[in-house]
């Protein structure tokens, strides 16, 4: 008996041991040198899909400088993919859907246990009656009568140098607006259309290389490809098959309308995120159409994926 206790003993400890590597191995899946892509959460605002919801890193030599959105189970990725606060340069919203921005106050909880000691700058769209702008978002969270207000010296000096400097995008008479340049990252933004939701689409020049990312949009209004012309990486939501119609269709881009964007742009690399159970599974009749008009690299993203601009 005793033979059979060290021998299982041993059975545990390997299976723990692979259980660690696994996870280690999935959590370093990036290589840490030069400009890289993370997927912190490829899914949209199903549980079911078991996916966190829309959330990405940008980084640059083994540091995170960008975060674009914060959608429901991305902190925990965040913290998986060795990420800190405090070396993030600017977050980027695309809009204030819950799936987009959940895990925000988490995040920020989470840094008051790093050393940051510079503001960390958040932009994101103007609100209407539906949704509050960007500015009025970070006060509902963390304002003086905000559901967190705990953490009300987030946005003051008083206490730190450490302070949350929101800033809402309003764009005129412009469709294409450049908002931060600190650095070496340079974050430019358009409008895009998401039904009657506030969005934006972001475009993200670093080191050389450029990411872009679509958000939620049907594509209708021309912007996106402009924002996205010759960019390395273009990040687009596959959140509708191809035939959708009624409220999705106009919230989300079906695969044809991905691949024109993608080839009238004429981006590098195609990547597919923000996939909801009604995409999943479709992944080749999703390829077949985006290949009718997009010749490039397509690839669908996962949690904690890495793409190399």
């Amino acid at each position: 008996m005793k033979h059979a206790s060290k021998f299982v003993s041993k059975i545990f400890l390997c299976l723990t041991a692979t259980i660690f590597l696994i996870d280690e191995a999935f959590a370093s899946s990036c290589a840490r040198h030069g400009i890289e892509l993370q997927v912190l959460g490829s899914g949209g605002p199903e549980m079911q899909d078991k996916r966190a919801s829309s959330s990405y890193l940008i980084w640059q030599d083994g540091m995170a400088r960008v975060l674009i959105d914060s959608g429901g189970g991305s902190a925990l990725l965040f913290g998986e993919s060795g990420a800190n606060m405090t070396d993030l340069y600017v977050v980027l919203f695309t809009h204030l859907h819950v799936d987009h921005t959940a895990d925000f106050p988490a995040l920020i909880k989470s840094s008051y246990f790093e050393d940051r000691s510079k503001p960390l700058p958040v932009y994101g769209p103007t609100g209407n009656t539906l949704f509050p702008s960007t500015t009025e978002f970070i006060q509902d969270l963390f304002g003086t009568k905000g559901a967190y207000r705990y953490l009300n010296d987030f946005l003051t000096t008083s206490q730190s140098s450490y302070v949350i400097q929101a800033h809402n995008v309003e764009f005129k008479n412009q469709r294409i607006k450049e908002v931060f340049n600190q650095s070496g990252v340079i974050a430019t933004a358009t409008d895009v259309v998401h039904g009657s939701v506030p969005a934006l689409a972001w475009r993200v020049d670093i080191g050389g290389k450029s990411i872009v990312f679509s958000g939620d949009t049907n594509g209708g209004n021309g912007n996106l490809q402009l924002l996205a012309k010759d960019a390395d990486i273009l990040v687009a939501h596959n959140a509708v098959p191809e035939g959708a119609s009624g409220v999705e269709r106009k919230l989300h881009m079906p695969p044809s309308v991905i691949g024109q964007i993608a080839a009238e742009a004429n981006i590098k690399q195609l990547v597919l995120s923000h996939r909801m159970l009604r995409t999943l599974g479709k992944e080749p009749q999703t390829l077949e159409v985006i290949s009718h008009s997009f010749n490039g690299k397509a690839m669908f993203a996962n949690d904690l994926d890495c793409f190399t601009p």
